[in-house]
């Protein structure tokens, strides 16, 4: 996660994951787990609206008031673009990706999805990832 940039950021494509247990409305739900937490993850359009986005993450230990004020807070899919047209990133990534934060087992996201998706960046062609938490 610590590997110096090999060129600006405003010739480098970005990617974003997000631990927000954010979702496009109509997809499957992150579920409540007892067994450690949902470590599945959900593609986002770059194209996505975002009053298409949703947020089911299930812990009661943050304020998701923010969130559902404005969804840019943890999910800045309308404040990326900008920052594109201004010349401070390259491009985008055509989908993003989010997990459901919070969890007590990580194993699922260490051994399968963060794989998956870390393959999906590389398909894409991504060079910076943004993380951005819950």
């Amino acid at each position: 996660p610590w590997t110096p940039m090999a060129k600006p950021l405003s010739e480098s494509k970005l990617g974003l994951v997000t631990t927000a247990g954010l979702h496009v409305r109509g997809d499957r739900p992150f579920r409540s787990s007892h067994d450690g937490g949902d470590t599945s993850f959900r593609t986002i359009s770059r194209r996505a609206s975002a009053a298409d986005i949703i947020q089911t993450h299930t812990s009661l230990g943050f304020d998701h008031t923010g969130i559902y004020r404005d969804i840019n807070v943890t999910l800045p899919i309308d404040r990326l673009p900008e920052l594109v047209e201004q010349g401070k990133i390259g491009s985008l990534s055509d989908n993003y990706y989010s997990f459901m934060g919070a969890l007590r087992d990580v194993t699922g996201i260490v051994e399968d999805s963060g794989p998956e998706v870390a393959r999906r960046l590389k398909d894409e062609g991504v060079e910076v990832v943004l993380l951005t938490p819950t």
